[in-house]
């Protein structure tokens, strides 16, 4: 990075109830960095900048043009100056138990969102309640293309576009119970041997595999964190909620949904 360049100011290009923007925002200020935030559904210029970038998808952390996918701390480090150190991974059989916990929980949480309110939808964000319900499960899905199809891991492939085919709470679920099947047959056939020292091959930076399956577990959990939050908002007290030790060792956020954006 030229002087020049690092005189330039730090942006943040997030939007809200996003696990891995929230993430990013905070790692940054656990760091003392300050950054100028840019939520892109309110800031009108937000996505322009990023299209200048050659960019449609968040978080990024930039400084003029040099950027970074905030899902990567490395190399955001690199992009805000600062040196880290990476933490210590969960070992790959530990983290698919905290992801079965995860997955298993979600069902439960999906199953008392009454037929009628599934399409109501978050704060100050366009996603709804079925959305995140079918996104929780949507990210193990594409991690699972990936391992056994070798699939491209693409952005597009994890935004939360229901298949016409999930038209009912009943469909939603179906797929929920078959992912979460799908994910511990893998591991018990296939998972206990794989390399996860192989490169991730994902859209968001070069990253092990081992990496990519932690992501999968925590940005699950973080959604699902969302959807108790959500069930409490109309409401309904979780059926067996979550708690700290189910996400232990595990890089959750603090927040749930955001550091600057309120549940309302």
């Amino acid at each position: 990075m030229t002087r020049t360049q690092n005189a330039l100011p730090l942006k943040v290009y997030w939007q809200p109830g996003c696990s891995s923007c929230l993430k990013t925002k905070e790692f940054l200020l656990d760091h003392g960095v300050t950054f100028e935030s840019i939520n892109v559904l309110e800031d009108p210029d937000g996505f322009k900048d990023l299209q200048t970038l050659g960019l449609r998808l968040v978080p990024i952390v930039a400084r003029g043009s040099d950027w970074a996918n905030g899902a990567v701390f490395r190399d955001v480090a690199r992009v805000a100056g600062f040196d880290w150190q990476p933490h210590t991974l969960l070992d790959p059989a530990t983290l698919i138990d905290r992801l079965n916990t995860i997955l298993t929980a979600a069902q439960r949480f999906l199953n008392q969102i009454p037929e009628n309110q599934l399409d109501s939808m978050l704060p100050d964000r366009p996603r709804s309640y079925r959305q995140l319900a079918y996104h929780i499960f949507q990210i193990p899905k594409v991690f699972l293309d990936r391992v056994e199809h070798d699939t491209p891991y693409t952005y597009e492939a994890l935004v939360s576009h229901l298949p016409e085919v999930l038209a009912t709470h009943q469909d939603l679920l179906e797929f929920a119970h078959a992912v979460t099947k799908r994910i511990n047959l893998w591991w018990i056939h296939k998972g206990q041997a794989t390399d996860f020292t192989q490169p991730g091959k994902v859209y968001y930076g070069e990253v092990t595999l081992h990496e990519v399956l932690e992501r999968t577990a925590w940005h699950s959990g973080q959604h699902t964190r969302q959807l108790m939050l959500t069930l409490e908002s109309i409401g309904i007290k979780p059926d067996q909620p979550l708690d700290t030790a189910d996400f232990s060792g595990l890089p959750m956020p603090r927040e749930i949904w955001d550091n600057e954006k309120t549940w309302r």
